[in-house]
């Protein structure tokens, strides 16, 4: 898959130029003139840019895969892209859309040409046969759209004439709208991956987790009532939360809801040993962030300084705003851990406790929805605590919510592919 990219935006820059230089042979003028005198370059200036802009406004669409809607959407912009007579779109068994006349009589025998296209893999350029007069529906350019499964539907080019331009950037256009089908597969593969990953973090929430705050709400029940009844309330809210069916955003509001009931349950269970301060700044509120992409962090604090040890446990919370960033921070006085075991952890080489999962978990799902400059940034050091820091963007296209220590060492996952340095 990694070659597929340069090789399919080599054939977008192929496609694009050509039917730029079809669009400028078939447009002579920019639609409107000039204005006053304004000087809106050469023919071929204007027809480039109009073609340019038109692939730009078919693309979106077409990313949601080879569908009714989607192929309805980007039908018309490939047909003005092309300036044919009659553009459609067919799948492997029905035409999804077609823009411009002759539909009535025409989708039957295009679909009898699909299905034969089908059977070869190859495109075909035929008369149409139509015996009416009034149809300007004459020759048709049936171009197959390909995917990783093969052959998914043919784009068809209805012209008035027989055409060899019209023949070669209909195929051009073909292998651009499979490129954008293709993006499409790794979007629905990418959403897929992210789906897996949060299961596993629900999968891992401690099941010990689960029982003792079942126990130490029924140990307020008959000493202290409404305790014991706010206690279940928030651990109704809280399993809720983590294990709701749709979204893969939420806001950072949300996300510190949802910490702030798991630290209300695990209070119940170590008492003042629990030390929690959260500084946050409103502005960073709204930001969308992954689902479950802090939990995990300040989970894996509360283990470190509490279960392992027998001293009070101080995390601190911060969320600032930095710009066009929110960073975010989680930091205890727990135990810590070795820097190179750490590293070892991140690059995925060892540590299966549920902390390691849930810090490699959260790492992971980061890099792949905001790139590698994303990654967690953690300080820590035997008997040092540990810091982890996260980096936001409080904007990016496609994220959108469905609703100090001493003597630390700072660790930073090495990129994909890369080894690791050995140094912290």
């Amino acid at each position: 898959m990694s070659g597929a990219l340069p090789a399919a935006l080599a054939v977008l820059v192929a496609a694009l130029l050509f039917a730029a230089g079809w669009v400028a042979g078939r447009r002579r003028s920019w639609p409107g003139g000039r204005a006053a005198g304004a000087d809106l370059g050469t023919p071929v200036e204007r027809a480039t840019f109009h073609t340019l802009h038109t692939a730009s406004l078919a693309a979106p669409p077409l990313r949601a895969g080879l569908t009714e809607d989607a192929a309805r959407k980007a039908a018309r912009r490939l047909r003005s892209l092309l300036g044919t007579e009659a553009l459609c779109l067919t799948d492997r068994d029905t035409v999804l859309a077609w823009d411009g006349p002759g539909a009535d009589h025409h989708q039957r025998r295009a679909m009898a040409r699909v299905r034969t296209m089908l059977e070869s893999g190859r495109g075909q350029s035929v008369r149409t046969e139509c015996r009416r007069p009034d149809c300007p529906l004459r020759w048709a350019v049936f171009a197959p759209l390909t995917g990783e499964d093969g052959v998914l539907g043919a784009l068809v080019a209805y012209g008035s004439r027989e055409s060899a331009v019209l023949v070669r950037a209909a195929t051009e256009v073909a292998r651009w709208v499979s490129v954008q089908l293709e993006l499409s597969e790794l979007d629905r593969a990418r959403t897929r991956l992210m789906e897996a990953e949060i299961k596993a973090l629900r999968a891992q929430i401690s099941p010990h987790f689960i029982f003792n705050s079942l126990a130490a709400i029924a140990s307020f029940v008959r000493t202290d009532p409404e305790r014991a009844r706010d206690l279940l309330l928030e651990f109704a809210d809280f399993t809720r939360y983590s294990f709701r069916r749709h979204g893969e955003f939420t806001t950072l509001a949300e996300e510190l809801r949802s910490i702030e009931q798991y630290l209300a349950l695990a209070g119940a269970r170590f008492g003042d040993r629990l030390k929690v301060t959260l500084q946050v700044a409103p502005e960073v509120l709204p930001v969308a962030v992954p689902f479950l992409c802090l939990q995990p962090l300040v989970e894996n604090a509360v283990k470190h300084g509490l279960e392992d040890s027998t001293r009070e446990c101080r995390i601190t919370i911060a969320a600032r705003d930095a710009g066009a960033e929110a960073v975010l921070s989680i930091d205890d006085n727990g135990v810590g851990m070795d820097p190179a075991l750490l590293r070892r952890i991140l690059a995925g080489e060892g540590g299966g406790s549920s902390s390691g999962i849930g810090l490699t978990n959260v790492d992971e799902r980061m890099r792949q929805v905001y790139g590698d400059d994303y990654g967690l940034v953690v300080e820590t050091g035997v008997g040092a605590g540990m810091k982890v820091t996260v980096r936001i963007p409080k904007y990016r296209a496609g994220v959108h919510s469905s609703e100090p220590g001493r003597g630390r060492t700072r660790v930073e996952r090495p990129a994909p592919r890369r080894p690791a340095d050995g140094a912290p």
